[in-house]
């Protein structure tokens, strides 16, 4: 399905890019994951619906209404830019003129990444190469504080991840690749056109 027929059947409007860059390097222009991928991701990774999403750089939300009309898992969209925001709180207004949902299963906050209050019920976090690894070291990190004060499973999805995140995650004590989902068809040229799956390692001291 098309990104303009997935939008369609939602009743959101999340196509456009960005136009031009932050005027901080940190922060990465807006482009939203193709659904074409997102399709082919959550053929080899399920969500529960008592799980909680977290999209760190959500732009409009279009990840956060697709998990949510497919998983009925609650999300949260994490977004720096004003306008991107507003945008994301008027499809959060039709999307909800379509589907019924509880209070609180769809939120959005208007922050800077690293401001985000983790949650002790956010369990999976996702990166679409938002800024760069600076800031996802400590985003990163307030997710390990509350994992210590919280226990739980947590799982870190990248998706056309950068080197640096791979070799931050990679070279950490407490996290190991679950899973990888290459893309295929028209993005299987392109070895960035992939998910990765990281855990936490099982029995690890905090």
């Amino acid at each position: 399905m098309k990104d303009y027929d997935y939008d369609t059947l939602l009743n959101i409007k999340t196509g456009d890019r960005q136009i031009g860059f932050h005027r901080s390097f940190h922060y990465h222009r807006y482009e939203p994951t193709p659904y074409e991928a997102l399709q082919e991701l959550f053929q080899h990774y399920e969500l529960k619906s008592s799980d909680r999403v977290v999209d760190f750089g959500c732009g409009k939300g279009r990840l956060n209404f697709f998990i949510h009309h497919h998983f009925n898992s609650s999300v949260v969209g994490v977004e720096m830019n004003d306008e991107f925001y507003e945008d994301s709180m008027k499809n959060l207004d039709a999307y909800r003129e379509k589907v019924k949902f509880r209070t609180g299963a769809i939120t959005f906050h208007h922050c800077l990444a690293e401001e985000y209050d983790i949650q002790p019920n956010d369990n999976r976090f996702y990166f679409f190469n938002p800024f760069s690894v600076q800031v996802f070291m400590k985003v990163i990190n307030n997710i390990l504080f509350s994992v210590e004060s919280f226990p739980r499973d947590i799982d870190i999805l990248l998706y056309y991840s950068s080197d640096d995140y791979i070799h931050y995650l990679n070279d950490h004590p407490l996290f190991q690749l679950r899973k990888e989902v290459p893309l295929t068809g028209e993005y299987e040229s392109n070895e960035y056109e992939r998910f990765l799956v990281y855990g936490l390692c099982i029995n690890q001291d905090f």
